[in-house]
Protein backbone atom coordinates (compact mmCIF):
# COMPACT_ATOMS: atom_id res chain seq x y z
CA UNK A 1 0.00 0.00 0.00
CA UNK A 2 2.83 2.27 0.62
CA UNK A 3 4.29 1.63 -2.56
CA UNK A 4 1.23 2.61 -4.69
CA UNK A 5 1.02 5.86 -2.40
CA UNK A 6 4.33 6.53 -3.24
CA UNK A 7 3.87 5.80 -7.23
CA UNK A 8 0.80 8.11 -7.38
CA UNK A 9 2.75 11.16 -5.23
CA UNK A 10 5.53 10.81 -7.41
CA UNK A 11 3.50 10.53 -10.54
CA UNK A 12 1.50 14.12 -9.62
CA UNK A 13 4.91 15.21 -8.60
CA UNK A 14 6.25 14.16 -12.45
CA UNK A 15 3.32 15.91 -14.14
CA UNK A 16 3.64 19.03 -12.54
CA UNK A 17 7.46 19.06 -13.04
CA UNK A 18 6.74 19.05 -16.81
CA UNK A 19 3.80 21.31 -16.39
CA UNK A 20 5.48 24.63 -15.55
CA UNK A 21 7.66 26.37 -16.57
CA UNK A 22 9.75 25.93 -18.97
CA UNK A 23 13.09 27.97 -19.52
CA UNK A 24 14.68 28.11 -22.98
CA UNK A 25 18.01 29.51 -23.93
CA UNK A 26 19.60 31.11 -26.73
CA UNK A 27 23.38 32.33 -27.33
CA UNK A 28 22.75 35.16 -29.80
CA UNK A 29 25.52 35.77 -32.70
CA UNK A 30 26.00 36.68 -35.99
CA UNK A 31 27.38 33.55 -37.80
CA UNK A 32 23.87 32.33 -36.89
CA UNK A 33 22.00 34.35 -38.59
CA UNK A 34 20.26 33.64 -42.00
CA UNK A 35 22.17 34.67 -44.25
CA UNK A 36 25.20 34.87 -41.74
CA UNK A 37 27.32 37.59 -41.03
CA UNK A 38 30.40 38.72 -39.40
CA UNK A 39 29.12 41.12 -36.28
CA UNK A 40 31.45 41.07 -33.83
CA UNK A 41 28.36 41.17 -31.30
CA UNK A 42 26.89 38.59 -28.71
CA UNK A 43 23.63 37.95 -26.79
CA UNK A 44 22.06 35.71 -24.25
CA UNK A 45 18.81 35.03 -23.80
CA UNK A 46 16.43 33.01 -21.89
CA UNK A 47 12.75 32.50 -22.47
CA UNK A 48 10.49 30.80 -19.92
CA UNK A 49 7.08 29.74 -20.89
CA UNK A 50 4.18 29.05 -17.77
CA UNK A 51 1.74 27.11 -19.02
CA UNK A 52 -0.27 27.09 -16.15
CA UNK A 53 0.06 30.63 -15.43
CA UNK A 54 -0.01 31.46 -18.99
CA UNK A 55 3.16 33.99 -19.13
CA UNK A 56 6.39 34.65 -21.38
CA UNK A 57 9.36 35.50 -19.54
CA UNK A 58 11.53 37.29 -21.70
CA UNK A 59 15.09 38.19 -20.48
CA UNK A 60 17.61 39.33 -23.06
CA UNK A 61 21.37 40.35 -22.19
CA UNK A 62 23.44 41.91 -25.98
CA UNK A 63 26.82 43.87 -26.12
CA UNK A 64 29.14 44.73 -29.53
CA UNK A 65 25.88 45.22 -32.16
CA UNK A 66 27.72 46.90 -35.31
CA UNK A 67 24.42 48.93 -35.84
CA UNK A 68 22.11 50.58 -33.28
CA UNK A 69 18.58 48.17 -32.49
CA UNK A 70 15.95 48.83 -34.73
CA UNK A 71 13.35 45.45 -33.79
CA UNK A 72 13.89 42.60 -31.36
CA UNK A 73 11.12 39.89 -31.44
CA UNK A 74 10.95 36.09 -31.66
CA UNK A 75 10.07 34.43 -34.52
CA UNK A 76 8.38 30.76 -35.23
CA UNK A 77 7.44 28.36 -36.77
CA UNK A 78 10.98 27.22 -39.13
CA UNK A 79 10.04 24.10 -41.58
CA UNK A 80 13.07 22.37 -39.63
CA UNK A 81 14.42 22.68 -36.07
CA UNK A 82 17.47 25.18 -35.68
CA UNK A 83 17.90 26.12 -39.37
CA UNK A 84 15.74 28.49 -41.59
CA UNK A 85 13.77 31.66 -41.09
CA UNK A 86 10.08 32.29 -40.27
CA UNK A 87 7.89 34.57 -39.16
CA UNK A 88 7.61 37.10 -36.03
CA UNK A 89 5.33 35.41 -33.53
CA UNK A 90 5.78 37.89 -30.93
CA UNK A 91 5.26 41.93 -30.93
CA UNK A 92 6.26 43.93 -33.93
CA UNK A 93 8.44 45.72 -34.73
CA UNK A 94 10.34 45.19 -31.32
CA UNK A 95 9.02 43.72 -27.84
CA UNK A 96 7.74 46.43 -25.42
CA UNK A 97 9.91 48.33 -23.45
CA UNK A 98 13.26 47.00 -25.70
CA UNK A 99 15.98 49.09 -25.43
CA UNK A 100 15.86 50.67 -29.15
CA UNK A 101 18.88 52.80 -30.89
CA UNK A 102 21.53 50.96 -28.81
CA UNK A 103 24.43 49.08 -29.51
CA UNK A 104 24.47 46.93 -25.97
CA UNK A 105 21.87 46.49 -23.39
CA UNK A 106 19.96 44.32 -21.44
CA UNK A 107 15.65 43.43 -21.14
CA UNK A 108 13.30 41.58 -18.80
CA UNK A 109 9.43 41.15 -19.62
CA UNK A 110 6.78 39.11 -18.72
CA UNK A 111 4.01 39.06 -20.92
CA UNK A 112 0.39 37.67 -21.14
CA UNK A 113 0.17 35.00 -23.36
CA UNK A 114 -3.91 34.88 -22.94
CA UNK A 115 -3.58 38.37 -25.13
CA UNK A 116 -3.35 39.01 -28.73
CA UNK A 117 -1.35 42.03 -28.57
CA UNK A 118 1.27 39.97 -26.92
CA UNK A 119 1.67 38.21 -30.52
CA UNK A 120 2.22 39.23 -34.08
CA UNK A 121 -1.47 39.76 -35.78
CA UNK A 122 -0.34 37.47 -38.65
CA UNK A 123 0.83 34.96 -36.22
CA UNK A 124 -2.43 35.03 -34.34
CA UNK A 125 -4.52 34.91 -37.99
CA UNK A 126 -2.13 31.75 -38.72
CA UNK A 127 -2.96 30.05 -35.76
CA UNK A 128 -6.94 29.87 -35.57
CA UNK A 129 -7.00 33.75 -34.91
CA UNK A 130 -6.98 33.54 -31.55
CA UNK A 131 -4.52 34.19 -28.64
CA UNK A 132 -4.89 30.69 -27.08
CA UNK A 133 -3.89 29.36 -30.75
CA UNK A 134 -1.24 31.28 -31.10
CA UNK A 135 0.00 30.87 -27.30
CA UNK A 136 -0.13 26.62 -28.57
CA UNK A 137 1.86 27.17 -31.50
CA UNK A 138 4.85 29.34 -30.40
CA UNK A 139 4.80 26.75 -27.08
CA UNK A 140 5.12 23.78 -29.61
CA UNK A 141 7.59 25.38 -31.79
CA UNK A 142 9.63 26.74 -28.92
CA UNK A 143 9.61 22.39 -27.71
CA UNK A 144 10.42 22.06 -31.32
CA UNK A 145 13.56 23.81 -31.47
CA UNK A 146 11.97 26.08 -34.38
CA UNK A 147 12.06 29.74 -32.50
CA UNK A 148 14.21 32.24 -32.03
CA UNK A 149 14.81 35.55 -30.65
CA UNK A 150 16.45 38.15 -33.22
CA UNK A 151 17.46 41.27 -32.67
CA UNK A 152 17.44 43.63 -35.88
CA UNK A 153 20.00 47.02 -36.08
CA UNK A 154 20.74 49.43 -38.79
CA UNK A 155 23.78 47.60 -39.43
CA UNK A 156 21.34 44.68 -40.52
CA UNK A 157 17.75 45.47 -41.29
CA UNK A 158 17.18 42.04 -41.38
CA UNK A 159 18.77 40.78 -37.79
CA UNK A 160 22.52 41.34 -36.91
CA UNK A 161 22.52 38.51 -34.02
CA UNK A 162 20.11 35.76 -33.50
CA UNK A 163 19.65 32.40 -31.72
CA UNK A 164 17.57 29.49 -31.12
CA UNK A 165 15.61 29.04 -28.08
CA UNK A 166 16.32 25.57 -27.03
CA UNK A 167 15.46 23.91 -23.66
CA UNK A 168 17.56 24.82 -20.28
CA UNK A 169 19.71 21.54 -19.22
CA UNK A 170 18.29 21.76 -16.12
CA UNK A 171 14.73 21.94 -17.41
CA UNK A 172 15.37 19.04 -19.44
CA UNK A 173 16.72 16.90 -16.67
CA UNK A 174 13.69 17.52 -15.06
CA UNK A 175 11.18 16.42 -17.73
CA UNK A 176 13.56 13.70 -17.88
CA UNK A 177 13.46 12.93 -13.98
CA UNK A 178 9.53 12.71 -14.39
CA UNK A 179 9.11 10.59 -17.16
CA UNK A 180 11.74 8.11 -15.57
CA UNK A 181 9.35 7.88 -12.43
CA UNK A 182 6.99 7.49 -14.68
CA UNK A 183 8.24 4.50 -16.53
CA UNK A 184 9.36 3.47 -13.17
CA UNK A 185 5.57 2.92 -11.74
CA UNK A 186 4.23 1.65 -14.79
CA UNK A 187 7.39 -0.90 -14.46
CA UNK A 188 6.06 -1.97 -10.82
CA UNK A 189 2.57 -2.27 -12.04
CA UNK A 190 3.21 -4.11 -14.62
CA UNK A 191 5.42 -6.96 -12.99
Amino acid sequence: MKLRNLLFVGTLLAASLTASPITYLAYLDGASESPSNASPATGFALVTIDDVANTLEVNVTFSGLVGTTTASHIHCCTADPLTGTAGVATQTPFFVGFPIGVTSGTYDHIFDLTLASTYNGAFVTANGGTAAGAEAALAAGMADGKAYLNIHTTFRPGGEIRGFLVPEPATLGLVGLALGGLILGRRRRVS
